[in-house]
């Protein structure tokens, strides 16, 4: 790997480049993926499976880790950053949709049990 990094020195920049096109890539399908989450829950008005918890520290460490890069990037914003946030605002967007929902079920619980 030295060797071929000796021989041509811009084989670590493509593999950089690559592998920022690849995270960019693969993490925005996951952003993606969460208004299919966001339709499920709404649509079933059950908010019994997903996981407050879980998706509150999928919150935090994706908002952790878009402010950690942006400190790292000499306070610029890139690609992988925009990604993060994207990641932390569509996690927080459904564990505000399980909080509304729990909480509207337990509302019209205790309406209905009068």
């Amino acid at each position: 790997m030295i060797l071929a990094a000796a021989v041509n020195p811009a084989l670590p920049l493509r593999r950089v480049a690559l592998l920022a096109t690849a995270f960019a890539l693969l993490d925005s399908l996951r952003i993606v993926a969460y208004p299919r989450t966001l339709v499920a829950l709404h649509g079933s008005g059950s908010a019994d499976q997903p996981s407050l918890f879980t998706r509150s520290t999928l919150l935090s460490a994706n908002l952790t880790m878009a402010l950690w890069l942006y400190e790292q990037n000499g306070c610029r914003t890139n690609r992988a950053i925009s990604v993060n946030a994207c990641n932390a605002l569509m996690c927080g967007a459904i564990a505000a949709s399980v909080g509304w929902l729990r909480w509207m079920q337990s509302a019209f619980a205790s309406a209905s049990s009068l």
